[in-house]
Order: C-alpha cells, then sequence, then structure tokens
C-alpha cells in the first residue's frame, strides 16, 4: 500500500455505554480510494464523523499524513474535504456565490477563489450554470457541486458519504470519472455506499464493517475470489414455491442459499445444475458472475437492520 494518508488505530466509540466502534482499524494510502461498507449500525457513520473531528472518540488514534488528528489545526479540517449525504447548499446563494462563500471559510484570497471556481465549475460541468440560484438547480447539479464544494480549498483526503444518491446512471458514471481524476492527482478518497457495484467499481480497496470492526479488507475481486467459490447461478420458482425442496443440489455444488424465494448455488462449474433445474419449466433462472454484494451478504446477512451507528 502507498503510504498512508489517514490511519485509524484501535478506535473506540460507545454512546451511553452502548459500544459502535470495537478497536476500529484500517489505513487508506495516498491517492488510493477505499470504500467503508456496512449494514446499518455497523458504525459507518461515526466512523467518517469521528475522521472529521465531530465525534469525540473515546480511544485509539486517528492520524493524517502520520500526525495524530488533534496536532492539526482546526481538527485537520484544511486537509479534508467533505461530501455530506445530504447536500447542505443554501438555496439563498446562485452557484458561483456557494463557492466564494465557501472558499472565504477556508480563508483563500480573493484571486485564488476565482481560479478555483472557474477550474472547478468547469469540472464537473457546471460552468454554464454559474449564476444560477441554487434552488433552480436539479438534483445531479446540486449533487456535483457539493463535491466543487468540497474541494474548494484542495483537500488532500475526501470523505465521501453516499456521493451518488438520487443520481441518474449518465450523472453517476460523470461523477466516478471525475472522483478517478482527483486519485491520479494524488487525492485520497474515503467512500461510503450502499452502491456495492459502486464500490466494486472505485475502490482499490474494501473494508467491510459489522459490529463496529473490519470483518474483511481486500480489493474488491481479492474479496470475491476469497468468500465466493465460482459463480453464481439463482434459482425461483414461477410458482412461489421451494426451489429445490428435496435438496438435489447438496453435495453437487461449492456452497449454497437459501434468501426468501431465492436459492443461490455458488461453484467454479454450474452447468449440471443449471442443466437440472432448466428442465423444469417452473424454474427461473439467472447464471451471472459473483459481485461485491454477494461478499457483503455472505458476511453480514440478510436482515433488515433499522440502527444507523
Amino acid at each position: 500500500m502507498p503510504s498512508p494518508r489517514l490511519e485509524l488505530d484501535a478506535v473506540a466509540k460507545a454512546y451511553g455505554g452502548r459500544p459502535v466502534l470495537r478497536g476500529l482499524s484500517f489505513a487508506v494510502g495516498v491517492g488510493e480510494c477505499y470504500a467503508l461498507l456496512g449494514p446499518n449500525g455497523a458504525g459507518k457513520s461515526t466512523s467518517v464523523r469521528c475522521i472529521q473531528g465531530l465525534t469525540p472518540f473515546d480511544a485509539g488514534q486517528i492520524r493524517i499524513d502520520g500526525r495524530p488528528l488533534t496536532q492539526w489545526p482546526a481538527g485537520g479540517h484544511g486537509r479534508i474535504g467533505v461530501v455530506p449525504q445530504s447536500d447542505q447548499l443554501d438555496p439563498d446563494f446562485t452557484v458561483e456565490e456557494s463557492l466564494w462563500i465557501y472558499g472565504r471559510y477556508f480563508r483563500l484570497p480573493a484571486a485564488e477563489i476565482r481560479r478555483r471556481s472557474k477550474e472547478l465549475l468547469a469540472f464537473l460541468a457546471l460552468e454554464d450554470f454559474a449564476r444560477r440560484p441554487i434552488q433552480a438547480l436539479s438534483g445531479g447539479m446540486r449533487r456535483r457541486l457539493s463535491v466543487a464544494r468540497a474541494l474548494m480549498h484542495e483537500p488532500q483526503l475526501l470523505l465521501l458519504d453516499e456521493p451518488t444518491t438520487g443520481l441518474d446512471p449518465q450523472a453517476r458514471h460523470l461523477l466516478w470519472q471525475r472522483l478517478r481524476e482527483l486519485q491520479r492527482s494524488g487525492v485520497t478518497l474515503l467512500l461510503t455506499t450502499h452502491y456495492l457495484d459502486e464500490a466494486e467499481r472505485l475502490a482499490d480497496r474494501v473494508g467491510i464493517l459489522d459490529g463496529g470492526r473490519i470483518r474483511a479488507e481486500d480489493s474488491p475481486e481479492g474479496l470475491i475470489r476469497a468468500h465466493i467459490p465460482g459463480e453464481v447461478l439463482e434459482l425461483r420458482r414461477r410458482d412461489g414455491g421451494l426451489p429445490d425442496p428435496e435438496n438435489w443440489h447438496q453435495g453437487r455444488v461449492a456452497a449454497a442459499e437459501r434468501a426468501g424465494d431465492t436459492l443461490l448455488l455458488f461453484d467454479a462449474r454450474l452447468d449440471a445444475a443449471r442443466a437440472h433445474f432448466a428442465a423444469d419449466p417452473q424454474y427461473q433462472l439467472l447464471q451471472r458472475p459473483a459481485t461485491l454484494e454477494d461478499v457483503f451478504l455472505r458476511l453480514t446477512g440478510r436482515e433488515l437492520r433499522e440502527e444507523e451507528g
């Protein structure tokens, strides 16, 4: 891994005696994109708030470029850019006014604000909307403006909390392209997202967080190889009945999992299983490559979780 830009070392946090982070440790290298994934209540939001300096942690250490967060002026805010899950844009301002105000917050000179505003508006395809009121922007434009604002002070570490929520496919792909360009320029990205295909496309490494600890960590491809044996065959019955009630698949595939009305079979060779079930017209079959979502669900379970941590 490149030299760590961000390090969490045995970070612990509890609310009212309830542990949320239990010795959380991970590191993110310079110019790396690290996706922190987890179900509701796993500790993602608390982790990000601790990195921002908004939530004090009870034990452990957070370092940026090898220096404890508490030793940086203003808690390291000058080195961190944040794209929050919900846009925090004042609708009374225009696009360029929003960037100007954010630049002044970081005490940038006027000439620097003008330069950065022009660059960022072009970078995020907003140059034609500089004087448009924020309240007149589409959701995709507002999301891109949030990214532009977070980059105004040229941070070395960008925290992205669900950055493409609500975006159409074109806007998502544009934002993904821009994030990859930021990486190539040396900006470090810490991404939280519920879109696991997004993490699979963007992240160099993924940490799956559950119960306040990292359960597994590797590249997306490495996690898939380690936890999913081969491809996936999804089986459903058209009549809503239990797929394979006699468990024909047992001993014939590397692994299997039942999820509601679906039976998932995992193996490097699924030809025999596919042929067996395809012979019954009651079955709907989908054979596909394994994904990061398969890994996530196998490690964290399929039960709904309502509590956010």
